[in-house]
């Protein structure tokens, strides 16, 4: 599975550097000087870091073979992705990544459907999953271990014992 962890922007200046959208909880490790990504659509890479830079907090790459400011702004709106099997395993047995949550079967306690589990949401008050019932409602819910109390990547199944209301319209 291709993994977005950047999306380029505009070019910076005249030498063909771009700014860059980071997606990633490591840009420093992925978007380095001499690392090759990948790119969605798949016609415009791969591309090659020749330079990576932060300025004014945001991060800046120079890519192989893109001369000027024309040549980056062609590269504008296009993604940077990375392949999930490629990743190293997690250390932390209480860390998971989106990918892996995503499509898992949520269920209560009692192991009675709640519904599946769409997307994570990264707000600023903290992570929120979004599970969508069988009835195509859509439910918030805290990524918290008191509520959600066991994830079981082999059951494929994550247990939300929710709090009284939480469910409720």
């Amino acid at each position: 599975m291709q993994l977005v962890v950047a999306r380029l922007g505009r070019p910076h200046g005249i030498r063909g550097d771009v700014t860059v959208e980071v997606r990633t909880d490591e840009p420093d490790e992925r978007m380095m000087a001499g690392s090759v990504l990948e790119t969605d659509p798949a016609d415009a890479g791969p591309l090659a870091i020749d330079n990576a830079f932060w300025h004014s907090g945001r991060l800046i790459l120079h890519f192989k073979d893109v001369p000027d400011r024309s040549a980056a702004e062609e590269l504008r709106g296009i993604f940077l992705v990375v392949n999930s099997e490629d990743l190293p395993d997690l250390d932390d047995p209480d860390e998971f990544r989106d990918h892996d949550l995503v499509g898992l079967a949520a269920v209560d306690p009692a192991g009675a459907s709640i519904g599946t589990l769409t997307a994570v949401d990264h707000g600023p008050g903290g992570d929120m999953l979004i599970v969508t019932a069988g009835d195509g409602r859509k439910h918030l819910i805290p990524f918290v271990k008191a509520i959600v109390t066991a994830i079981d990547a082999t059951a494929r199944t994550i247990t939300i014992d929710a709090p009284e209301g939480l469910f409720d319209l």
